[in-house]
C-alpha cells in the first residue's frame, strides 16, 4: 500500500508527519532543528528520500540541510556553519554566489555591479529537480533565484532574472521583496514560473538564462499604473503537471487564470466571499479543481467570518464552494500562509493545509471532509507531501 509523508515547516522547528494510504492514523517525528524557522521543506520527485530544509534564523543566518532517508536524519551540506572564536555559528554556512564572480553572501547587505544595494536575508521556496536529486532551486528575499547541482553544497544565481530591465523597480510587499514560488514544467525542461512578491510572476523558456514578466491581465489599485507590467503582489502560483499550460494564482486580491503560460490572465474569484488570500493549488488528477482559503481581508489575516472554510472550485473558478466538514466554523481566526496546502497523488486525492494555530488539517476525500492530524504545533510556515509507493 502507498504511503505519505508531510513535511511540515514551522516558526520553531520541523516536523515529519506519515500516514499509510488510508490516512487516518499519523505518526509525527520532530521537532527537528529546534528553535529555527523551517520556511519550507520538499523532497525530490526522483528520490523521496532525498529532502531540502531551509532553515532560518534572525541570529545566525541561513541554513540548508538536507536529508537522504527520508528525514530521519540531516547533514549541512558543504561541511556546516563556520564559526567564530566562541564557537558562535557565523550565520553563512552554504554558499551562495552570484554572476559566476564567486562572491559569498552572507546575511549582510552586498552590492551588484550597479551599486545596487542587495540583502540576502532567508530562503522562501526550494524546488528539487524533476529529473536530478541533486539539482535545486532557491527562491530567496530579496527577490532572486539560485541554483544548486551538487545537492545544496554550492549556488549560483540565475543573473538573467534579476538583471532583467524591470529589476531596479522592484519594491517589497508587507512581508518583505521575497522570491517564494517555483515551478517546474514538467513539458518543457527549459521553462520555470517564479512569481515575486510585490513584483509580478515571470517566465523563462531557456533555462533561466533570460526571462519576462507574466502579468497581462493582472490589477493592482494602489500602484500608479493599475496594469503595469510589473509590481502586482502575487502570493502564489499552482500549476497541475498535467495541463502546464494553465496556471492559478492566488493575487493580494483577486483570484486569477491562465490558459496560455502566463502570457494572459484573467479573474476567476466568482461567488467567493472574499478575493484575499495566500494559498491555491490544484487537485491531482483533475485539472479544473483548484482550491483557496479566503482570509478577512489585507489587513486583518484571519479567516472569514470566523469560519476555516476551504473553498472548491470543480469548473476551473468563478463557481466555489465551501468546504466545511471536519473544520472549525465559529471563533477561528487563524491564517494559511501561501506555501502552507499541499496535495497527494492518491485516490482519493488528499489535501493537506496548515495554519499559524499550529494545527495542520487533512483531507482524504478531495475535500469533502477533514480532520486535524497534529495539533498545537508552532505556527506552519509550509507544507508538502509526498506519496511513497
Amino acid at each position: 500500500m502507498s504511503k505519505v509523508r508531510v513535511l511540515v515547516g514551522t516558526k520553531k522547528g520541523a516536523f515529519i508527519l506519515t500516514s499509510d494510504g488510508k490516512r487516518e492514523k499519523w505518526d509525527v517525528s520532530g521537532p527537528h532543528f529546534t528553535g529555527w524557522e523551517i520556511y519550507h521543506m520538499k523532497g525530490s520527485p526522483v528520490d523521496p528520500n532525498r529532502i531540502y530544509c531551509s532553515q532560518t534564523s534572525g541570529w545566525f543566518g541561513q541554513v540548508i540541510q538536507r536529508s537522504s532517508d527520508g528525514g530521519k536524519t540531516w547533514e549541512t551540506p558543504g561541511g556546516g556553519m563556520e564559526k567564530d572564536a566562541r564557537g558562535w555559528p557565523k550565520g553563512e554556512s552554504n554558499k551562495f554566489v552570484y554572476d559566476q564572480k564567486a562572491h559569498a553572501l552572507t546575511t549582510h547587505q552586498w552590492y551588484d555591479g550597479t551599486q545596487h544595494p542587495w540583502e540576502f536575508k532567508r530562503v522562501w521556496h526550494l524546488e528539487p529537480s524533476l529529473t536530478d536529486p541533486d539539482t535545486v532551486y532557491a527562491g530567496v528575499e530579496d527577490a532572486a533565484l539560485f541554483r544548486s547541482t551538487n545537492g545544496g553544497s554550492t549556488w549560483e544565481e540565475l543573473s538573467g532574472l534579476r538583471g532583467h530591465g524591470t529589476g531596479p523597480k522592484w519594491q517589497p510587499g508587507a512581508g518583505g521583496m521575497c522570491l517564494h514560488t517555483v515551478i517546474l514544467d514538467p513539458s518543457n525542461p527549459k521553462r520555470i514560473y517564479i512569481a515575486i512578491s510585490a513584483a509580478g510572476a515571470f517566465r523563462t523558456d531557456d533555462g533561466g538564462e533570460t526571462w519576462k514578466p507574466i502579468n497581462r491581465g493582472l490589477k493592482s489599485q494602489y500602484i500608479p499604473d493599475p496594469n503595469a507590467e510589473i509590481g502586482h503582489c502575487v502570493h502564489h502560483v499552482a500549476m497541475n503537471g498535467k495541463r502546464p499550460n494553465t496556471l492559478f494564482m492566488q493575487k493580494h486580491w483577486d483570484v486569477m487564470r491562465s490558459n496560455d503560460c502566463g502570457e494572459n490572465w484573467h479573474e476567476i474569484s466568482g461567488n467567493l466571499p472574499t478575493d484575499f488570500g495566500f494559498v491555491i493549488d490544484v487537485h491531482a488528477h483533475e485539472p479544473e479543481t483548484i482550491y483557496v482559503i479566503p482570509i478577512k481581508s489585507d489587513s486583518e489575516h484571519f479567516v472569514h467570518e470566523g469560519k476555516l472554510r476551504v473553498y472548491r472550485s470543480r469548473t476551473g473558478g468563478n463557481e466555489w464552494e465551501a468546504l466545511t466538514n471536519g473544520l472549525p466554523q465559529s471563533n477561528c481566526f487563524v491564517n494559511v500562509l501561501r506555501d502552507a496546502m499541499a496535495v497527494d497523488s492518491l485516490d482519493k486525492c488528499g489535501i493537506y493545509f496548515g495554519t499559524t494555530g499550529g494545527q495542520v488539517y487533512a483531507s482524504a476525500d478531495a475535500g469533502d471532509s477533514w480532520n486535524p492530524i497534529v495539533r498545537d504545533l508552532p505556527a506552519v510556515l509550509s507544507v508538502e507531501v509526498q506519496t511513497l509507493s
